[in-house]
């Protein structure tokens, strides 16, 4: 039986992604490892919400992804077993390939931030750097003036 670990936050673009991948496992029994990748909230977020309430909140989109895609790779004797990432997914990955074997193949189904079209492109190398200068400052005359004389009267 093969075995496939999968990153997911996203059940449309994640099917699009293992479309050709599943077709292929119909013939082959597989074991689909779903990773569900939850959405960050930021960390005021705590202000108004308490710690159990937001583990709920991960736990049920994460069995609203997995009702989405656990039929649709499930089919034809493949089994399908869901994995709520809570923590670093590096440290996740390691304890996964431990469990399943260290030549499972991890796929990254998620949703990419940034589309590829808007993308920040980096500055072409052969181009010169723009340099603007600062005019020179100049003394005010009347200013250094004024600064002289009222420095020779506190004096006396």
């Amino acid at each position: 039986m093969d075995k496939v670990i999968v990153y997911v936050d996203d059940a449309d673009y994640a099917r699009q992604k293992l479309e050709s991948m599943a077709v292929r496992s119909a013939a082959a029994n597989t074991h689909w490892v779903l990773v569900a990748c939850a959405p960050r909230m930021t960390h005021r977020i705590s202000k108004w919400v308490s710690h159990s309430a937001r583990e709920n909140w991960r736990a049920k989109w994460a069995d609203k992804l997995f009702a989405q895609l656990q039929p649709w790779l499930g089919g034809a004797g493949n089994r399908v077993s869901t994995v709520l990432a809570k923590g670093p997914l590096p440290e996740l990955l390691t304890q996964l390939l431990a469990e399943h074997g260290a030549h499972t193949p991890v796929l990254d189904a998620r949703r990419p931030k940034l589309e590829p079209q808007e993308a920040p492109q980096p500055p072409a190398a052969n181009t010169a750097p723009i340099v603007t200068r600062k005019p020179a400052r100049r003394w005010s005359v009347p200013g250094s003036l004024t600064s002289l004389g009222l420095l020779f009267l506190f004096a006396d």
